[in-house]
């Protein structure tokens, strides 16, 4: 595809909410909210929005800068900006750790998915219903258990990634965000007024907005400036991709402080519709992603209406992967595109069933290769630690020092409308405080 030909987002509008979409998933709906509640409430969130403008904010700009200004694959894009900003093509290897990074992510997301998938058909089938926390224990593990199901959900999930994405940027991934976004939004309200009704929604409010700022350590501040970086989708290649897609009327700054406050306040919802629920049923908030598939579907069975409230539940968190599902294959996609003669629709199968097939080993590590281990992990394990310790941090670090120090400082400056100012402001964060900040969690990290 040439530069020319490169295709475009229709509106800002739709941008943000890909962009959105794609910041929006599965640990916006449990780990943000859980993380809020238990490390100091609305301190942490103040921490987490200074990390989230000190760290996320300058990396997300720096990427969708590098691809605007290629309007090529991040690959591509870093390559040729390397070449004009007269460094070495080798810069071209922090665009391909992006779309590695996307590529191995969402070989085993695509596996949670299929869980999701799987949760919302049981719960209208009623498979929740007047189950004790063992019958609900046994329905998780048996499904782990089983490769069978486990494979027809992980496929079932990458084949609607796989039909929106193969329809194009305009077609495809616009019409998915503009239905599965306003959707993700009402079932997120649905929820909130449902718990409403608990008589547990003032604990859920002081739980997750109660500012302790004794709570608050390094730690505390840690994991607030990790959950900045990891939230964002940043170091995976998508919003390089989703850059080159951007018009130059577009300002990068006012629409990455959109996404980040849409992102969060998500992620803060989520827990005014998961808490009140929790609280409600003495349920166990400590209980990391099993809250999701084991604490709340034992709610759901015991609890009038659970049917309809665990299927709204569970379409919600459907809907969240696939929004980020979908942004992952993108910069896969658009490499694949752009690198070879492939259409757009022999792009997207290509990249999809690549994807599909490694998702196949990930699920194939909770039984039939349980045994088989890579540096002391399982299949599913290591590809989690190789893309969330090393490989998105380092990706991310090195495209804020890229734009930092080796893109011309006056260009970027009129590219993001800075006055003086804005541009020593910019100019210190994007090259001393974001890197030190990544540098910091991915040494943590290790």
């Amino acid at each position: 595809m040439s530069k020319l030909s490169h295709a475009q987002w229709s509106s800002r509008l739709t941008f943000i909410l890909a962009a959105t979409g794609s910041a929006v998933g599965l640990g916006n709906i449990w780990k943000f909210p859980y993380m809020v509640g238990d490390s100091g409430g609305a301190a942490f969130v103040l921490i987490y929005l200074l990390c989230i403008a000190l760290v996320g904010l300058p990396i997300l700009v720096a990427e969708w800068l590098i691809g605007r200004r290629g309007q090529n694959n991040p690959a591509n894009a870093m390559a040729d900006l390397a070449k004009s900003a007269g460094q070495p093509r080798i810069w071209m290897i922090v665009g391909i750790s992006g779309i590695l990074g996307a590529f191995l992510i969402l070989s085993f997301y695509s596996v949670i998915g299929g869980w999701s998938l799987y949760y919302t058909l049981s719960s209208v089938t009623g498979a929740f219903s007047g189950q004790d926390a063992d019958g609900i224990g046994e329905l998780f593990n048996g499904m782990l258990g089983n490769p069978g199901l486990l494979l027809l959900g992980h496929s079932v999930f990458m084949l609607l990634v796989i039909g929106i994405v193969a329809r194009g940027v305009t077609k495809g991934l616009e019409g998915a965000v503009r239905t599965l976004m306003p959707a993700l939004g009402v079932l997120l309200l649905v929820l909130v007024g449902y718990g409403m009704t608990t008589g547990h929604f003032g604990e859920a409010l002081g739980f997750m907005f109660n500012p302790d700022f004794g709570a608050l350590d390094g730690g505390v501040v840690l994991a607030a400036m990790g959950q900045a970086f990891f939230t964002l989708s940043l170091g995976m290649g998508i919003m390089m991709a989703y850059g080159s897609y951007l018009g130059k009327e577009v300002n990068l700054l006012k629409t990455a402080r959109t996404v980040i406050i849409l992102d969060t306040v998500v992620a803060l919802v989520a827990g005014l519709a998961i808490f009140p629920i929790v609280f409600a049923n003495g349920l166990d908030l400590d209980s990391g992603p099993g809250l999701i598939f084991v604490t709340l579907p034992l709610a759901f069975g015991n609890m009038g209406g659970g049917v309809i409230l665990g299927l709204l539940f569970f379409l919600l968190l459907t809907f969240a992967a696939l929004t980020s599902a979908i942004s992952l294959l993108e910069p896969v996609v658009e490499f694949v595109e752009e690198r070879t003669p492939l259409s757009r629709i022999g792009s997207t199968l290509v990249a999809g069933a690549a994807t599909w097939a490694l998702g196949i080993a990930a699920l194939l590590a909770f039984n039939v290769w349980s045994d088989v281990l890579i540096l002391g992990f399982n299949v599913f394990d290591f590809l989690d630690t190789l893309t969330s310790k090393y490989l998105l941090p380092l990706t991310g670090l090195f495209a804020i020092i890229f734009v930092g120090w080796l893109l011309d400082r006056e260009g970027v400056r009129q590219e993001l409308q800075l006055g003086d100012t804005g541009a020593k402001i910019w100019t210190l964060v994007s090259r001393f405080i974001a890197p030190l900040g990544v540098i910091v969690v991915f040494v943590s990290s290790l």
